[in-house]
């Protein structure tokens, strides 16, 4: 069978062989899944449902196999013959333009060179799920082949419940991960449920299939640290022989040394599994590879000594890092941490007691032990980066849960009112007030063609829309704006393409919508050889409520709602949304965030010109209106200046209460 047709058949009409296992494909860690034997039983109901009655026997067996192996079923007997990547969308079969463009783009989620795990389908994250197993995968394939614009695709945390009847505005599929009734959203019910087939964790852009490889956080993660340096240095001072010392070298936190070299500073990425750290050397995103200390030491001090700009990864624990540099006195100016510690005992942080090895064996065997081992490290971690920041580093905490998690485990991150952390997130002093609060957010593009001449094509075009509202700004979004012209006019010559031919840059609610309106009318014109996928990742002005991330600067007391990402994708669903999203967990972890994306598909007609400036007017707009009525200075600015453009945006502000008001009041 040829491709087109293994993806129509959906389920395989005979049963294939058993799964042989490719030692050279990285595996997610083991899973523990607490489950009784009724539960299991239950789990193992559960994945028979999918497959005729005659193979239940057999599969019966390995699937219960799986679940003890693994901690859950992943089928991994049905993984498709076919390679995985992101083809041009001509070569899919279907019957509507919008639904080839998601297969693609749940392709290029699950592309080798960009999974994290592929045959668990995990993209990043350690447990940032597409799919909770291949028949999932399998069956919304066949379904999206099959599919016409008059057809929606319901998707409940991976399962394709089926093809509804609805319109050609509505979207072609709507997709829920993991939202639990709210007093079964802790970590264990997580496990639990995960390993009973009934929910997943979809992360942020892996269960609604937009992400682009590392690019996606290479570029937010270059604004935060241009920024962070501006914030530290004097002015006129450059970050050349300044080092910026993080962890993380997976499928997101990869991005950082990237990052550093267009930041222009000494970055030092540690990373325990050495088969992702040589996974990114090889791959570009890092320039050297380091095994040992001494070598890092020496390698650090020549590189200080001639300013130089390099990223380098170290194969070891961060936390051996800090501690190293502080004994050898070696000054570090910025300083975060991008594990995935909103996954701290599955494999999303490694103590630096145990071997990396010895860690995979013990959170699976001995999950107590393994966790006071994590809880000791994080304390290690915090005392000696609390060492480097009484010397003048500065440290943030970058939305990965690193400072909650600390403080449960008991380390010194609370400040001395004990109400707070003494580190800030890197949204409360960087991307919320210079960035979020004015509308500026993570607006990315995939072209369907898979045409690199394409991709250029939509870098100039959006170069020039960039450059003509540039000139009547105000200074208020000046920078935001230069920046993002900077970013694209380099974008090319840093090799950010991994998979689909896609770019990433921050615009506001103006930009995004008239670079949609110039690319749709190059589609138009053929300029632009196919449809091209608009997004953005969840991490955004308006797609996310969590209080420890992209609301951490929200001081009204409502950062613990999350009204305004259900608004979000109620609101982009039925303005024209090719696709929406809606997850919990995400970023900072299961029960601490609710978070939406949405994918739109241009396809070179009027109706998706009217769709792009419809939704993505809304998607910016929603998020500024509620940034501004905490009382944000810059959103109420942002909004303010958009309702002058807009006539029909009316905007409830608020009033400002003097403080004198209050202190009268309370000290009477």
């Amino acid at each position: 069978m040829n491709f087109k047709q293994q993806i129509l058949q959906g389920i395989p009409a005979v049963l294939p062989a058993k799964y042989i296992d490719n030692k050279e494909i990285p595996h997610a860690p083991i899973r523990t899944n607490g489950l009784n034997v009724e539960e299991k039983k239950l789990s193992v109901i559960n994945a028979l449902r999918y497959f005729p009655s005659e193979w239940h026997h057999e599969l019966s067996i390995e699937f219960l196999e799986e679940l003890e192996m693994f901690g859950k079923i992943y089928m991994l007997r049905f993984i498709p013959e076919y390679e995985m990547y992101a083809r041009p969308f001509q070569e899919y079969p279907f019957e509507s333009k919008h639904a080839a463009c998601i297969m693609l783009m749940i392709q290029n989620n699950l592309d080798h060179k960009i999974a994290q795990f592929p045959h668990e389908l995990i993209t990043y994250g350690g447990n940032g799920s597409v799919f909770q197993n291949w028949a999932q995968y399998l069956i919304t394939m066949q379904y999206l082949a099959t599919m016409i614009d008059a057809q929606t695709l319901n998707i409940y945390s991976g399962h394709p419940q089926g093809l509804f009847p609805s319109n050609s505005w509505a979207p072609r599929v709507v997709i829920t991960n993991g939202m639990m009734v709210p007093n079964y959203s802790s970590k264990k019910d997580l496990e639990k449920f995960s390993a009973l087939g009934v929910t997943q964790y979809g992360q942020m852009t892996a269960g609604s299939y937009m992400y682009i490889g590392p690019q996606g956080i290479v570029h937010g993660t270059t604004i935060t640290l241009m920024n962070a340096f501006r914030n530290k240095l004097s002015v006129g001072e450059n970050p050349n022989g300044k080092i910026f010392l993080t962890a993380g070298l997976g499928g997101m936190s990869g991005a950082q040394p990237k990052a550093g070299n267009i930041a222009g500073c000494i970055t030092i990425c540690a990373e325990v599994n050495p088969q992702a750290a040589r996974k990114r050397f090889e791959q570009g995103w890092v320039d050297e590879l380091i095994e040992t200390m001494p070598i890092l030491i020496e390698r650090i001090k020549k590189a200080q000594s001639n300013k130089e700009i390099v990223s380098l990864a170290f194969i070891g624990n961060v936390v051996d890092v800090w501690e190293k540099f502080y004994e050898e006195e070696i000054f570090v100016t910025i300083g975060s941490d991008q594990t995935s510690l909103h996954n701290p005992f599955s494999g999303g942080y490694y103590p630096a007691a145990l071997s990396f090895e010895n860690s995979n064996k013990m959170m699976s065997e001995d999950p107590e032990k393994f966790k006071k081992y994590v809880e000791e490290s994080l304390v290690r971690q915090v005392a000696a980066i609390n060492k480097h920041c009484e010397k003048g580093t500065y440290f943030f905490d970058y939305g990965n849960a690193f400072l909650l998690e600390s403080g449960r485990a008991g380390a010194d991150v609370f400040n001395h009112s004990g109400n707070g952390f003494k580190y800030a997130s890197y949204v409360e002093d960087i991307l919320g007030p210079m960035c979020f609060d004015y509308g500026f957010g993570p607006f990315r593009w995939v072209c369907t063609s898979g045409k690199e001449e394409d991709l250029q094509l939509t870098d100039q075009l959006a170069l020039e829309v960039m450059k003509e509202i540039i000139i009547d700004a105000p200074q208020e979004i000046q920078q935001q704006l230069q920046d993002n012209i900077n970013w694209i006019e380099q974008a090319k010559s840093h090799n950010l393409v991994v998979g689909s031919q896609a770019r990433i840059l921050y615009a506001d609610a103006e930009g995004r919508s008239k670079i949609a309106v110039r690319f749709n009318e190059a589609i138009q014109a053929s300029k632009i050889s196919a449809p091209i996928v608009l997004g953005r990742d969840h991490h955004d002005v308006s797609g996310t409520d969590s209080p420890f991330r992209e609301t951490s600067n929200i001081y009204d007391g409502s950062r613990y709602t999350a009204d305004m990402a259900i608004q979000n994708v109620i609101g982009d669903s039925f303005r024209g949304a090719s696709w929406v999203s809606i997850h919990n967990g995400g970023g900072v972890g299961w029960g601490e965030v609710i978070n939406g994306g949405f994918g739109l598909v241009l396809d070179g007609t009027e109706t998706a010109t009217l769709k792009a400036r419809e939704m993505l007017f809304f998607d910016v707009n929603n998020g500024i209106a509620r940034r501004s009525w905490a009382r944000n200075k810059e959103a109420v600015f942002a909004i303010k200046q958009e309702m002058e453009r807009t006539k029909t945006l009316k905007i409830t502000l608020p009033n400002f209460v003097e403080d004198e008001i209050m202190d009268n009041l309370f000290n009477k």
